[in-house]
């Protein structure tokens, strides 16, 4: 029997329900009472059909209720559909007696929370894994405030590293013939440099050494998860302002480029924070686009430095560093430094160094790199090639990262090596340059002076 004729015949009985139940008004305003009844019958239903009708009814009410509904809704989660206790004392017992598989078995099954089969179960209903996403991301807005949820995002993200295998995801180029409604998604999602209208747009898809590639999963249709903007140009680029104004790059042709520059990944889904997509989504555009110009040798980043202007800041008071060095910090607060050519080329020889201490040896309570960019590229196993002076001149490019950007560099024969010496003893692989930079930085730190 064909189950997708089923699923949509299921799905088409559910829509109609939702629509008459709309309009007699008789869910118009369910509390997280209402929702917590239809979870646990979900859970007590054992045939697909009403399985399938009783999801959708679930997400429909979660829906229309209010933010304090919601978190009520989810301190029930916690409450109510967590593991039984007792039954994991009783299949502990009985594995630590017998010691065999179906013991071991039987002891996973009671450890799981039952809320994790219920999210199974809302997945059934029509557009279920997308309602989920948005869930999750409304729960991880609440975390701050009341970490004793921790344990359901676990539970989301426990399933979701599953669903959204890398197995399922499929790879698409973005060009000016995509669908507008895919295209308005780029456009809203966009969250490294900001695309101010469809004209701008264009200027990234349309041209012939431009391309954009995303990430889409079946189960949420034309949403993307995460994309990716690509340069082609001669060199490795050191500034973001002419690419993002369509100046000539030097290639005419895409034949004629010896360099892809990365310089936007977005994150688009902010309920799947955590689930890894970029490190497959640059490795698989790096083979793309390899297979499309076999010539390319060079495969680096432009990225953004977020959060070294406020780690700068924070060393003004630093009394070890020398008191010339603090000053030049504090030259920073003057509006529009960078456009003073003398002040600019003298932070210059401050800046650099410290920049590449920051990326290469300031290191989060994990032992990991303090920058959340630097911690993604470098897991990738890229190499933190060069340190861009005024590379973004932009405001929030000032703000953010004193007006520097970073050239990460994926070498082909590099990336495995440099992934495992990250994952097991935390090293940042560098270029020569950089290593210099951070020789540098350890002198000033001591007051001496190097050219």
């Amino acid at each position: 029997m064909n189950m997708t004729f089923l699923q949509e015949l299921f799905n088409n009985i559910t829509q109609r329900e939702a629509l008459l139940r709309r309009r007699r008004g008789g869910d118009a305003s369910p509390d997280h009472e209402d929702l917590v009844a239809a979870c646990h019958a979900l859970l007590a239903s054992d045939g697909e059909a009403s399985s399938i009708a009783l999801a959708s009814r679930a997400l429909d009410m979660y829906e229309c209720l209010a933010e304090e509904q919601r978190l009520a809704f989810f301190v029930r989660l916690g409450e109510e559909f967590a593991a039984e206790p007792a039954t994991i004392d009783a299949a502990y017992a009985a594995y630590r007696e017998s010691r065999d598989n179906a013991a071991l078995e039987a002891l996973f099954e009671a450890c799981e929370p039952r809320r994790q089969e219920l999210f199974r179960r809302l997945n059934l209903a029509r557009d279920g894994t997308y309602s989920l996403v948005r869930m999750r991301q409304d729960l991880l807005g609440l975390l701050r405030e009341h970490p004793e949820l921790t344990a359901i995002d676990a539970d989301f993200a426990h399933l979701f590293g599953s669903w959204f295998n890398r197995g399922f995801l499929m790879l698409k180029r973005m060009d000016w013939n995509t669908p507008a409604s895919i295209l308005e998604k780029i456009i809203r999602y966009e969250a490294v440099h900001e695309i101010r209208d469809w004209d701008d747009l264009r200027r990234r898809l349309d041209a012939r050494d431009r391309r954009c590639f995303a990430f889409f999963h079946p189960a949420i249709g034309d949403e993307p998860l995460i994309f990716v903007e690509v340069a082609l140009c001669k060199g490795l680029p050191a500034r973001i302002q002419p690419i993002l104004a369509g100046e000539e790059s030097g290639v005419e042709e895409p034949e004629e480029a010896d360099t892809a520059a990365f310089f936007g990944i977005s994150n688009c889904q902010t309920g799947l924070r955590g689930i890894s997509f970029g490190n497959f989504l640059i490795k698989q555009v790096v083979q793309e686009l390899k297979q499309e110009l076999p010539q390319l040798k060079h495969f680096v980043t432009l990225s953004p430095v977020p959060g070294f202007a406020q780690w700068l800041v924070e060393r003004r008071d630093d009394e070890s560093l020398p008191t010339t060095t603090r000053e030049a910090l504090a030259s920073l607060a003057a509006p529009d430094w960078h456009a003073d050519a003398e002040r600019a080329e003298g932070l210059k020889a401050r800046l650099r160094p410290l920049a590449a201490r920051y990326l290469a040896e300031e290191k989060n309570t994990r032992g990991l790199p303090l920058n959340p960019v630097a911690r993604f590229h470098l897991g990738n196993g890229a190499e933190l090639h060069r340190i861009n002076w005024l590379g973004d001149v932009s405001t929030k490019g000032l703000e953010q990262g004193a007006g520097l950007m970073v050239n990460y560099l994926y070498v082909l024969n590099d990336i495995e090596r440099n992934h495992e010496n990250y994952t097991a003893h935390g090293t940042v692989a560098c270029s020569s340059e950089v290593k210099d930079l951070v020789r540098k930085a350890r002198k000033q730190a001591k007051g001496e002076t190097s050219k």
